[in-house]
């Protein structure tokens, strides 16, 4: 719908132009604290997460930038608010990218040391603006927050660093109000060619902050926009990671891993098909395997309902049908269903 956005290396992974979408988190430990920063990073990076972000609020959190990398295997990015100085610190250990809003440095002569900084050390730059640190011009000419103030927020920030001749940025706007963030990507993606970090900001809980992120993630993807994409929510970060996986999955943007999907049950259902279901949605993450697994609970419309899948398994009265790419291999016994669906997946062709 939109044009192709431009490449920019964070470290050795690409994003923008033909690239795959991005999954980011940020950690929640205390940057400082080199070890417990370091395991959050590891689980992140084995839940599927390809760019981590650590705030860097002291110097002595930009330091452990250099130990941290020692040990970890994904760009990492710090997070700067405020002080230009820890821009710099972050950058001179080894951050691969870093995330500012230009409006927080200070003056022109801070963001222009930043901005040196990064050009020595061809380091991308995440012109961050979120709903809630519109600066007071664009809130008094908008009458408030408004998308079209985050968009000429934003552009006017990345302006003022391609006009100090740098333009190897990334943008991100975000809100926590889904519509404005779907309309601000809309009018963004029309302004610029410089790759886009999407997310809903403080979207909330597990629970309702997946559903919220779910809705303008995927309303923002669906429509070609977006390079990077981070699900904020509040709780354990490898949580965020899920639910980009499974949003990126749902709308057939990424194939990687066992996608789950299963019957919502009803008065036919003769198998205990909920916890069937979540042990089957356990089980499959360890597969990295491109393909569909059904699980329905009743042998009427299962096999039916399961055609689409490249394994099912439907359940009848304590017994359930085996099924692959539409075709009923034969009938389990069901304390046997979870066994056998597990050995088809030990023995898939990828």
């Amino acid at each position: 719908m939109f044009g192709r956005t431009k490449v920019v290396s964070i470290g050795d992974v690409r994003i923008g132009g033909d690239e795959p979408i991005r999954i980011q988190s940020m950690t929640n430990t205390k940057t400082e604290d080199v070890e417990a920063t370091v395991a959050q990073i590891l689980a992140l990076e084995e839940a599927g997460c390809e760019i981590i972000r650590s705030t860097v609020p002291t110097l002595e959190a930009a330091e452990a930038f250099r130990e941290i990398k020692k040990q970890i295997h994904i760009p990492l990015v710090a997070d700067i608010h405020f002080d230009y100085r820890m821009a710099i610190a972050a950058m001179e250990n080894g951050a691969d990218k870093i995330r500012i809003n230009p409006g927080n440095i200070g003056s022109r002569e801070r963001v222009r040391a930043v901005v040196d900084c990064a050009r020595e050390r061809n380091i991308p730059i995440r012109v961050g603006v979120n709903s809630g640190s519109l600066e007071k011009g664009i809130l008094e000419k908008y009458g408030g927050v408004t998308a079209e103030g985050l968009v000429e927020s934003a552009l006017d920030k990345v302006a003022l660093i391609e006009d100090m001749g740098y333009d190897n940025l990334v943008i991100s706007i975000k809100s926590t109000q889904v519509p404005m963030c779907i309309r601000a990507h809309e009018l963004i993606a029309d302004k610029t060619d410089h790759p886009l970090h999407v997310g809903i900001t403080e979207s909330g809980t597990v629970f309702s902050g997946t559903i919220k992120s779910s809705v303008g993630l995927g309303a923002i993807l669906s429509r070609e926009i977006g390079d990077t994409i981070r699900v904020s929510l509040t709780g354990d970060p490898v949580q965020e990671i899920v639910a980009a996986k499974k949003i990126l999955q749902s709308l057939g943007l990424r194939k990687s891993g066992v996608e789950v999907v299963s019957c919502p049950t009803c008065g036919r259902t003769d198998i205990d098909l909920i916890p069937l279901a979540e042990r089957v949605e356990a089980m499959v993450a360890g597969y990295d395997l491109p393909i569909r697994v059904a699980v329905m609970g009743c042998v009427v419309n299962g096999p039916g309902e399961a055609k689409e899948a490249d394994l099912g398994i439907a359940g009848g009265k304590k017994e359930g049908l085996l099924i692959r790419r539409g075709e009923i291999l034969r009938k389990v016994p069901e304390a046997e269903l979870l066994d056998a669906l597990k050995y088809e997946l030990d023995h898939w062709e990828k």
